[in-house]
């Protein structure tokens, strides 16, 4: 596969997770700024948890499919990484404008990081199981509610944006993978 390819792939469930975002946001207003960083990690993980939930046990009661949750733990990722790097922002109401440069900032810095990745990685993400990525995110979100209750600090280890960059490609990638099988 080539990198275009990819960076074409990204966009698209970017766009279509971004046009979601800006929609809600619309009808919402930015409500979840009052949102603390752990019940953003906390959002994440129920996502995850449903998504191997069903993964499990072949089946679903409720309908809502498996790639809407990963289009919601992109979303939250995003919102966990502009509350990280906004701290301030929980006090007024974001207008949309400003609102939408701070999620394409956010989503430009994960893209990059995908793109670094990519090119010593291979691709190799494109041979993994979506299951994979499912238990890659879990993963991520218990070393992040570690960091968490450590109040954000670590020894060695990348910091809890680092996590959220990372479970977003994770779910970009099912996301991507959930396409092509379509």
């Amino acid at each position: 596969m080539s990198t275009e390819k990819t960076i074409h792939q990204y966009q698209e469930v970017i766009s279509a997770c971004k046009s979601l975002f800006m929609k809600k946001n619309a009808d919402y207003g930015t409500s979840w700024r009052i949102m603390r960083p752990s019940s953003i990690t906390d959002q994440i993980f129920i996502k995850a948890q449903r998504i191997r939930s069903i993964e499990e046990k072949g089946t679903q009661k409720v309908q809502d499919p498996i790639a809407d949750e990963f289009v919601g733990i992109i979303n939250y990722c995003i919102i966990g990484l502009i509350l990280l790097h906004n701290p301030n922002i929980e006090a007024n109401e974001i207008d949309l404008d400003i609102l939408e440069s701070k999620y394409q900032q956010e989503v430009n810095s994960t893209m990059e990081l995908m793109l670094n990745k990519n090119h010593d990685y291979g691709e190799a993400w494109r041979s993994m199981r979506i299951s994979t990525f499912t238990d890659l995110i879990l993963t991520k979100i218990l070393r992040t509610k570690e960091i968490e209750s450590n109040k954000g600090k670590t020894l060695i280890s990348e910091g809890i944006d680092a996590n959220y960059r990372d479970m977003m490609n994770y779910a970009i990638f099912a996301s991507i993978r959930l396409n092509e099988n379509k």
